[in-house]
């Protein structure tokens, strides 16, 4: 029989114990990542690409139709400074990257940037198509072939937007389907023979790929060797410039030419 002594556990309660902090995980740069609810692939391509130690990346969803028009994609204005704002509050981030291709260019990149600066002012900012012409002109890209899944009411706003920018496009191509959910599911073999039927004209210098929930990233450099034409996607251009714009000049090989180049 246990007597009451017995049964007396001693507590230990160690409360102010010492500790000192580093810079955690983003001790060289902290990237903001604005993603659409409907999209399955650029946090996927985001982690796939940057295995950098101190490089992190944060992201928030933003409210958004998987149904691709211009009128679901203006829709998502009003929703891009509380989407930035909802992101590590009161910590800076060294660079935010709005996810949608079309969208900026809808919207207009510069009004991207001002919705992201009312939340963040300290932050640069991004949209896969600013990240898309910074890649052509380092990877010296001038007449640009271009493949989209969506409909040609949104690809003519594309071209144009591209054409406007000092760009030619003169090869386009489509999925022509105007839904993220099955969009996110196009195949790698059909990505890849759709880039080299685009590339394969002797007046294209090089093939951009819009749209953030295409998966292109991981097979870019396979794409290259064969096309011998640099070859870049929405996500994979801005993946590269959110962490040029960092300050991130690291080269991380078998994502193509453009991750071994400077911003």
């Amino acid at each position: 029989m246990q007597t009451k002594q017995e049964n007396t556990r001693e507590f230990i309660n160690l409360t102010h114990l010492p500790f000192v902090v580093d810079e955690g995980v983003a001790a060289r740069a902290r990237i903001g990542l604005i993603v659409l609810a409907s999209d399955h692939t650029v946090e996927h391509e985001f982690r796939q690409v940057v295995n950098i130690p101190g490089v992190a990346i944060y992201q928030s969803r933003i409210p958004n139709s998987p149904t691709i028009t211009p009128e679901s994609l203006r829709a998502m204005e009003p929703h891009i400074t509380d989407r930035t704002d909802v992101i590590l509050p009161g910590v800076p981030l060294d660079v935010v990257a709005y996810g949608c291709t079309s969208a900026s260019m809808i919207i207009g990149e510069e009004r991207v940037f001002e919705l992201i600066h009312a939340a963040r002012p300290g932050s640069k900012a991004t949209t896969p198509i600013t990240a898309a012409f910074a890649a052509f002109r380092a990877t010296g890209c001038q007449r640009i072939g271009v493949l989209t899944p969506y409909s040609d009411e949104v690809n003519q706003s594309i071209r144009r937007y591209i054409e406007s920018s000092g760009f030619e496009v003169p090869v386009f191509g489509s999925f022509n389907q105007d839904n993220d959910n099955t969009v996110a599911r196009i195949s790698a073999d059909s990505m890849r023979d759709a880039v080299l039927e685009i590339g394969k004209h002797d007046n294209v210098d090089g093939v951009f790929v819009s749209c953030t929930s295409l998966r292109l990233a991981h097979c870019v450099s396979d794409i290259e060797k064969t096309l011998g034409k640099p070859v870049t996607s929405s996500n994979h251009a801005l993946i590269w410039h959110s962490l040029r714009l960092a300050g991130i000049d690291d080269v991380i090989d078998g994502y193509g030419q453009l991750f071994r180049l400077p911003g």
